[in-house]
Parts: C-alpha cells; sequence; structure tokens
C-alpha cells in the first residue's frame, strides 16, 4: 500500500526505489517515539538516506530563528508548494520554510546526493513520470521526452 501510494518514490527527495543502491523503506512521519500510529495516514515511503537523515525528528529551527519548523509531511503536504526541481536538473530548492528545515535535515542537496541524481539524470532516470508530476503539481504539463517514461 505504501509503495503504490508513492509509485516507488521516496516522497521527500522523489528519486525512484530501483534507483537507489538500498532501496527504500516505510517511514513514520511521526516516530513511534512520539506516538505516531502505524496506519497508513502516518507512513511515507522515504529512501535510506533521507529516513536516516530524519530519524525520528518531527522538525528543526528555522535557520536565523528559534521558531521551530515542522518537517514536510507526506499526507497532508504537495511537495510542488515546498520544493521546486532547479534548473540543473539535479538540485531541490526550498520554497517554503518547511522545505527548508526538510531539505537540510534530510540532507537533499549534500554533494553525494546531488551527484547521484546528476548521474541518473544524465541516464534519463532521474526524474522519473512519476516524480515529473508531483514536481509540478496538477498543473504539470507533459514531461520533457527525455524523462523515462516508467511511472
Amino acid at each position: 500500500m505504501v509503495v503504490a501510494r508513492a509509485e516507488s518514490l521516496c516522497e521527500y527527495c522523489l528519486i525512484h526505489e530501483e534507483d537507489t543502491f538500498f532501496g527504500c523503506e516505510v517511514d513514520h512521519i511521526i516516530s513511534e517515539k512520539h506516538g505516531g500510529a502505524t496506519d497508513e495516514q502516518n507512513l511515507a515511503l522515504a529512501c535510506l538516506f533521507c529516513n536516516r537523515n530524519k530519524g525520528s525528528d518531527l522538525a528543526s529551527l528555522a535557520p536565523g530563528t528559534d521558531r521551530l519548523v515542522r518537517f514536510f509531511d507526506a499526507r497532508s503536504d504537495q511537495w510542488s508548494e515546498h520544493f521546486r526541481l532547479e534548473s540543473d536538473g539535479i538540485t531541490l530548492v526550498s520554497l517554503t520554510e518547511i522545505g527548508e528545515v526538510t531539505a537540510r535535515i534530510f540532507g537533499f542537496n549534500e554533494g553525494e546526493r546531488l551527484f547521484e541524481r546528476d548521474t541518473l539524470r544524465e541516464m534519463g532516470r532521474y526524474p522519473t513520470a512519476a516524480a515529473w508530476r508531483r514536481i509540478h503539481g496538477t498543473a504539470g504539463g507533459t514531461p520533457p521526452p527525455w524523462i523515462r517514461k516508467r511511472t
């Protein structure tokens, strides 16, 4: 259920499960440690890097402030409202404070992750058509022809 709903994508960085060496795993959006339930509304598919970086955290301080800001919630937030894919095709840009704390803590744009997405982009594997739909929301239109037809 979780994998099908996520279309085999990490619901945070949008990498396809087949394109990660370690695959993806089910993440508790609100960890059990903090009282989160193991039910479909509290579960997301996450790549190893996003899941390990998130850990059991729920939020982080907004840069330059003492305000605690929650992480992106794959069940209640729309990806395209909090992030966008830079024109280089690999950098994930934050659009909101929620996006900023999520990208920073999850390590979206660390060197090895950019290298991974760049390699996949050159192979026509990033973003996938399913990721393209999430990146562009409901107004995504038709993906460019270089995007692999895999969902």
